[in-house]
């Protein structure tokens, strides 16, 4: 008796909680603006050496941490990610459009 009595609260415990999930809303968070797609990166497995003719120096140069040692280099529009010498990433540096805005303008002659 017990036991069928156990098996009805589970039952309807089961049926109560089993449609919660499908209350759930979907949120949608827009990632914005990622930087300018036509902008050329280092492609992976290049070496440091290649990157540094092609792009030429970095901006900031961070130091190596971790092993194996991962080092980024940082461009004005990119930054660049060495594991051992060679390039293992590379990403765009977010551009938040509030800061967009207020970069000053270039001023016209008077």
């Amino acid at each position: 008796m017990k036991k069928r009595i156990c098996l009805r609260y589970l039952l309807l415990l089961l049926s109560l909680v089993t449609p919660l999930p499908l209350l759930a809303d979907t949120l949608s968070i827009p990632v914005g603006d990622q930087g300018d797609p036509h902008i050329v990166l280092p492609n992976r497995g290049e070496s440091q050496k290649a990157v540094l003719e092609r792009f030429g120096l970095p901006d900031e140069e961070h130091p190596a941490v971790g092993k194996p040692p991962i080092t980024r280099w940082d461009y004005r529009e990119f930054s660049v990610y060495f594991e051992s010498g060679v390039v293992v990433d590379a990403v765009r540096q977010h551009r938040s459009q509030y800061l967009k805005d207020l970069s000053p303008t270039p001023k016209e002659p008077q």
